[in-house]
């Protein structure tokens, strides 16, 4: 395996991203100056998001392919242009790693931050590289353009709108609940071995794989998710702008009451129409967790949460993977779910809390 010190910081850039060829017009100058030079259209308004993400903390290389880590990466910060409505056309990349990774591991995981841009025809443009004395960090940034016309934020949502969601909720989360409890056997195993001085044991768990049959969805869902390009494209083509938007990767509840804080409304959501998938619905029953309670705080769907007029109810209806799950109120009825059996519930924030 290469040594990462002997190219130096520039020689690893260079490595990374010497053959990147600009995919959008407003790309002026990508890598390989002090800075990327961009010219947005005339009319356009350009958008900003960065996201960061901390070995240990979001993500957990014991299971994350680079690759996929790679894609993942950029995905969630597509998402976040996506989610204003925006078309997303830059990303720079900044990485802390630490001596353990060698070129090898960064070419795995540039392979997947390539990909991905190329899927959604972005540019990388820049970014920097350090040394880290706690593992990996990766910070990416992402620039995307609209017209100001057409732009989504969160505050516009208003009483009798339809909030709707993209796709389904709940996988992403189930599939990390699965990876977490294979790792944990894993581990337990191996300090059984090595405590019983077991060696033919630990060679055996060291080419063990876990048997994955049935489970592919969730595990997609959580190790290299989709940002929804496909829904915002499908909006445009339907004539419809919603009046508000975000994505979901803090969970249901948590973003719908951000949604609902922001618009100085209240909501009412259903139980029954929250979109599930059947490999989530048997992974929450085989853990004995409430599958509904898991779509509503999981995170990380990186799905497309937002809501509509009235009035566009039979053309959002039309609208491939998009489901109508409930509708804004009067601030003063709160947030709340109607289960199955006609309860009522209110809607609480337990989502993903990165600083709890």
């Amino acid at each position: 395996m290469a040594n990462i010190s002997e190219l130096g910081e520039f020689g690893l850039i260079k490595h990374l991203t010497e053959d990147i060829e600009p995919q959008n017009a407003s790309t002026l100058k990508g890598v390989g100056d002090d800075c990327a030079v961009l010219a947005p259209e005339a009319g356009m308004r350009t958008l900003v998001t960065t996201d960061l993400l901390m070995e240990g903390v979001h993500f957990n290389l014991t299971y994350v392919p680079m690759r996929y880590l790679g894609y993942k990466a950029i995905m969630v910060n597509l998402s976040d242009v996506y989610a204003m409505n925006a078309m997303p056309r830059q990303v720079t990349v900044s990485l802390a790693l630490s001596k353990r990774f060698s070129i090898e591991d960064m070419d795995e995981l540039y392979a997947g931050m390539r990909q991905a841009c190329q899927e959604h025809h972005v540019d990388i443009v820049g970014g920097d590289t350090t040394s880290s004395l706690t593992g990996l960090a990766i910070s990416i940034t992402a620039i995307g353009e609209a017209p100001d016309e057409n732009i989504v934020y969160r505050n516009g949502a208003r009483e009798t709108d339809l909030i709707c969601v993209s796709g389904n909720l709940g996988a992403a989360y189930m599939g990390l609940q699965l990876l977490e409890r294979e790792r944990i056997v894993f581990e337990h195993q191996v300090e059984e071995a090595r405590r019983t001085g077991n060696r033919q044991e630990l060679a055996q768990l060291e080419q063990a794989q876990p048997d994955w049959a049935g489970h592919e969805y969730i595990l997609e869902k959580q190790l290299k998710p989709e940002a929804r390009r496909d829904v915002i494209l499908a909006l445009a083509e339907a004539g419809l702008r919603p009046t508000s938007m975000m994505d979901i990767s803090d969970g249901l509840s948590s973003e719908l009451l951000h949604i609902c804080t922001q618009s100085h409304v209240g909501c009412c959501i259903y139980e029954e129409r929250i979109p599930l998938d059947y490999q989530t619905a048997t992974m929450a029953e085989e853990l004995n967790m409430n599958v509904t309670t898991c779509a509503l705080n999981g995170g990380e769907d990186y799905e497309l949460l937002f809501t509509v007029p009235l009035a566009d109810h039979d053309r959002v209806s039309q609208l491939q993977d998009v489901h109508i799950i409930g509708h804004i109120t009067k601030e003063s009825l709160g947030c709340n779910l109607i289960t199955r059996d006609g309860q009522e519930f209110e809607l609480k924030a337990q989502g993903w809390n990165p600083l709890k």
